[in-house]
């Protein structure tokens, strides 16, 4: 009865009818009256209905305000995301469900808040969250949020073929091989970058090797033409060719069962260096270009496995590493230096005569005795840019350790090469892991395994 005579003596004064003190027992009368009760009760529940009208409208606005950002996705790239309501202050929605995720790809989970999916259209999308609230409304809401899919970036590159003429020194835009080098095996895998297929140009790179039979030397040679020269494709095809068919010759008219036959075979390497800039030479006069023309890089290694381990004969001009692995991976020796750095202001080419009258020629060639070995690759920067980053971090087995391991199938595109001699698919499965996306590197990609 007081919440009443209370209700009513607020209600009488806040319209000018103040409860005066001889009014006092009036008003115990009126509040006495059960019409004027039930009226009252009539009010009190009018007003709570419009306060919870007007709570559900605030709490829709809040909500069609609030800011909810669902991270964008790749195309045909493997996708999640929690969408945690309770993080976003949004822990009174209920029976949530995103319609129009599965046309493009993506499925949600309501019981664990997970998006995820892989999407397969790129597009601004807009998404409706429906929901219920935490409260004894039914009513099923709606809120717009916002889905951007990114197209792959690999589905931005084109690939032209390189165009075949009488002349134009053309060769295959990609090539592979896996052979028995010995008593080791080779994979070797060369690739038109995406920068070069997307205008129609040619694959720059070249890779050649060989296997002695007669003195048990195995050869192998990686050659990076330069972009900006134009027959530089032939540049790098003849730096390795030249040197293969210079040993073929050398070792067949040496004793190699003398004494130090490493050491007599050693000095025949700045030979193979000599002829191959010559034929270069030769090759550019034939054409009417100059040797600029056909600027290349090349690197290469001779070896062999003595009684005592092997010898391993190295070369390299230009920014090609040769990497040499020693057994369990604990163990990394560059068998080269890179024109990089204080050895060099720019890039340096075979093609360059300077390079031979150079006080820092005969540093070149490198001499490396090793017990065993587990692997010894030879790769282009293509390959090196993008994996290695710096020059600094080919000097560290920890990198080494981690390109084989990416090598193995750690890698985001879960690409993975079998480095095992009775794989068939292994020079299928290298050409495919040279298709990794680096952003910035699109150069041609060739690298060489021997294991």
């Amino acid at each position: 009865m007081a919440e009443i005579r209370q209700y009513l003596n607020a209600l009488l004064a806040g319209n000018k009818y103040p409860v005066t003190e001889d009014r006092e027992q009036l008003l115990e009368k009126f509040a006495d009256d059960e019409a004027n009760i039930q009226m009252i009760g009539e009010i009190e529940k009018l007003q709570k209905n419009i306060m919870a009208s007007w709570e559900l409208k605030a709490r829709l606005s809040d909500i069609a305000n609030k800011q909810i950002i669902i991270p964008n996705g790749t195309v045909m790239k493997p996708y999640t995301f929690l969408l945690d309501l309770n993080a976003l202050g949004l822990d009174d929605m209920r029976e949530i469900n995103l319609d129009g995720l599965r046309q493009y790809g993506l499925s949600y989970n309501p019981e664990t808040g997970q998006i995820s999916g892989s999407p397969l259209t790129a597009g601004d999308f807009k998404l409706n969250l429906k929901f219920k609230l935490d409260t004894e409304d039914s009513a099923v809401y709606e809120k717009q949020v916002t889905l951007i899919i990114n197209a792959d970036p690999k589905s931005l590159w084109k690939n032209i073929p390189s165009t075949q003429e009488p002349g134009n020194y053309w060769k295959p835009d990609q090539a592979e091989t896996f052979q028995q080098l010995g008593q080791r095996h080779i994979v070797a895998a060369s690739k038109r970058g995406r920068s070069h297929a997307n205008v129609g140009s040619f694959r720059e790179d070249d890779f050649d090797f060989r296997y002695f039979e007669e003195t048990g030397w195995s050869l192998v040679c990686v050659a990076d033409g330069a972009g900006s020269a134009r027959l530089s494709r032939e540049g790098s095809r003849l730096a390795c060719s030249t040197v293969v068919e210079y040993f073929a010759k050398t070792l067949s008219s040496e004793d190699t069962k003398e004494p130090n036959e490493a050491t007599r075979i050693f000095k025949h390497l700045p030979g193979a260096v000599h002829a191959a800039y010559q034929h270069i030479e030769q090759a550019a006069e034939a054409a009417g270009a100059t040797i600029k023309d056909f600027h290349t890089t090349l690197i290469f290694t001779l070896f062999k496995k003595f009684e005592s381990g092997y010898a391993l004969l190295s070369f390299g001009v230009g920014d090609c590493p040769i990497g040499l692995i020693g057994k369990n991976n604990e163990e990394i020796k560059l068998l080269n230096w890179l024109d990089v750095g204080e050895f060099s202001g720019g890039t340096r080419f075979l093609t360059m005569p300077e390079i031979f009258s150079s006080d820092k020629f005969s540093s070149r060639f490198q001499m490396t005795l090793t017990d065993d070995f587990d692997y010894l690759m030879l790769m282009t920067d293509g390959i090196y840019d993008a994996k290695f980053v710096v020059e600094a971090n080919l000097e560290k087995a920890a990198h080494w350790k981690a390109f084989i391991e990416d090598l193995n199938g750690e890698n985001a595109d879960g690409a993975k090469v079998e480095l095992d001699r009775s794989n068939s698919e292994i020079a299928t499965q290298l050409s495919a892991w040279m298709d990794f996306w680096s952003p910035g590197n699109h150069d041609d990609r060739t690298l060489a395994i021997i294991f």
